[in-house]
């Protein structure tokens, strides 16, 4: 087994391989304006790390969302892309539950990822890391109370959700996708195929007829 996984659903853009027992590479850089740009340069760059080249991949793994429009449909769009030209099967992986499996606490919680617009998208899971709801886009203070949340999401609205609620990573990692798409595969679990989670519009519009100009 070796996994190729990587995320842009979020301003992380990063990437791992796993070998079926451990991470070989990982790198991560966060800027949510150069998805195009970084993506596929991390990819090799962690190929090369663990000494690997695209031919020997056995599985493609990219974080399907939810999250912003065009950053997300990066990655899809490559995994697809390698998937054609490699053989490799390609996953996808809800980016909410890539958060979760990274958090460590003693109960149930959510993951909360910044949506803009002042909304998150969030999913609530049980204390093994299991998703038990969600996902789904609200405001931060339609939360579910009293439960901890991880993720970006959290941190932005600490003030509205409670800074003590707040635990566990930022972003989804590479290293917890693959480790995850590498158990699952294992287990022989079901995957989501490679398609994007969208819980709303994108931002972009078609414009409308040019408007009248009298004089």
């Amino acid at each position: 087994m070796l996994v190729l996984a990587f995320d842009t659903a979020t301003p992380a853009v990063t990437a791992a391989v796993h070998d079926g027992d451990r991470v070989l590479a990982e790198r991560t850089t966060v800027d949510a304006r150069r998805h195009g740009e970084l993506l596929v340069p991390t990819i090799e760059a962690v190929l090369s790390d663990a000494g690997v080249s695209l031919r020997d991949v056995t599985a493609i793994v990219s974080g399907s969302g939810p999250g912003p429009y065009t950053g997300l449909r990066v990655g899809l769009m490559t995994a697809q892309a390698l998937s054609s030209t490699t053989g490799a099967p390609a996953y996808g992986v809800c980016t909410l539950d890539v958060v979760a499996y990274a958090t460590e606490v003693a109960g149930p919680f959510l993951v909360a990822t910044d949506a803009r617009r002042k909304e998150v998208f969030w999913a609530s899971y049980d204390e093994t890391g299991a998703r038990i709801g969600g996902p789904a886009v609200d405001r931060p203070g339609a939360l579910p109370p009293d439960l901890p949340v991880a993720g970006a999401g959290g941190r932005l609205y600490a003030e509205i959700i409670g800074p003590e609620r707040i635990i566990g990573p930022v972003y989804p990692s590479g290293a917890a996708l693959a480790a995850l798409a590498a158990g699952r595969l294992a287990a022989g679990a079901p995957f989501d195929p490679p398609h994007p989670i969208y819980l709303r519009r994108p931002d972009a519009r078609v414009p409308g007829p040019a408007k009248k100009v009298t004089a």
